[in-house]
């Protein structure tokens, strides 16, 4: 593996420099990777959106391929999405080619192994539709509950139809039941069992807070709106009643960046950065960093860390940690024991960690 190391400082949007110092080292190459979790303190195992999935020992600078049996159609944002590790089982997102160019963002469980997984559905987002467009999609498991964000394909206003799956996020049990508390057995009886919130785009970060136990996400808008907020039972989002202050890419509006009724995001982005993975950082490598949130961009190619706990929109303190530096940033992960960052961009794997 090549290792490349880039000495940076932390900047605030103002500029003004703080004290610490970083390092960013590239650990190997992968192709188009997307989702990663750490299975041990050493041992990582992520995705290629291609459709493979790759163990990575990051002690001993080993890399090997996992043979699954997952149906991909890998359709323009679609492929094999995220991945995530929990009690010796493989959760992943994926496109699952439904037959004749449909596709449907699914979500399989499979016993972990280092050569080969087998891998059984747990959920399909119904109907399967014909488009490239708008996955999502994360996951992130909450006492043995199983949320993962389901994107509305490009079909806009299907996220306000909750007969159907795409723009929601799903709740379900880790053995694909539904829980009895979600919304349809409350007071959505029209909503379908598995959904917990409808209104959403194209979620690409999902995380369980360690502090507060919230689940919080982060979101893309069309041409500017993107947001990062908190996963609300029964609410909604609003897409694409509003616009969350951007417009479509005709330049045309969408609608009002928020109105009553509808759920409010903690942040939002206007010009879009392309929000995607996000964590809620907690850990000794950053430990100033303890509570804050932790988000990574594609187009802009930047990770940002957001200071929102009991903050109003206008008092979240945001800052630029780096930017324009490793390109595209797909994931970020926090590793075990340490609180060193990993992060998977267009190009490969990064491990950041306190220069001293």
């Amino acid at each position: 593996m090549k290792k490349f190391l880039i000495c940076l400082f932390f900047l605030l949007l103002n500029n003004h420099s703080i004290s610490a110092e970083f390092s960013l080292n590239k650990i190997a190459t992968f192709d188009q990777p997307w989702g990663s979790s750490f299975i041990t303190k050493n041992i990582i195992i992520l995705t290629e959106k291609s459709g493979k999935i790759k163990l990575i020992d990051i002690e001993n600078n080993r890399i090997s391929n996992i043979e699954h049996n997952l149906k991909i159609l890998e359709d323009g944002q679609g492929g094999l999405l995220d991945i995530l590790y929990k009690d010796d089982f493989i959760y992943v997102s994926y496109s699952e080619n439904r037959g004749q160019g449909k596709t449907s963002t699914s979500i399989a469980k499979g016993k972990f192994d280092k050569k080969k997984i087998i891998f059984n559905n747990l959920f399909r987002a119904e109907p399967p539709i014909k488009s490239g467009y708008h996955f999502g999609s994360r996951l992130a498991i909450k006492e043995n509950m199983l949320f993962a964000s389901a994107g509305e394909r490009g079909a806009g206003m299907i996220a306000q139809d909750p007969t159907k799956h795409p723009g929601s996020i799903i709740r379900i049990n880790i053995d694909g039941s539904v829980p009895k508390d979600n919304p349809h057995y409350i007071n959505k009886k029209k909503w379908l069992p598995e959904i917990y919130q409808i209104g959403i785009r194209n979620p690409q970060g999902l995380v369980v807070s360690p502090f507060d136990d919230k689940v919080y996400i982060s979101n893309h808008g069309a041409r500017g709106g993107d947001w990062f907020g908190e996963v609300k039972i029964g609410e909604n989002y609003g897409w694409k009643i509003l616009g969350w202050g951007g417009t479509n890419y005709t330049g045309t509006e969408i609608g009002p960046k928020w109105k009553p009724g509808f759920t409010k995001a903690i942040k939002y982005w206007v010009p879009s950065i392309a929000t995607s993975a996000i964590t809620i950082y907690k850990g000794n490598e950053f430990n100033e960093w303890n509570g804050h949130a932790l988000i990574t961009s594609l187009k802009d190619m930047s990770l940002r860390k957001l200071d929102f706990i009991d903050k109003t929109e206008e008092e979240v303190v945001e800052e630029v940690i780096f930017k324009n530096t490793i390109g595209r940033i797909r994931d970020i992960q926090i590793q075990p024991e340490t609180g060193k960052l990993y992060f998977l961009s267009a190009n490969g794997l990064w491990l950041m960690e306190k220069s001293y």
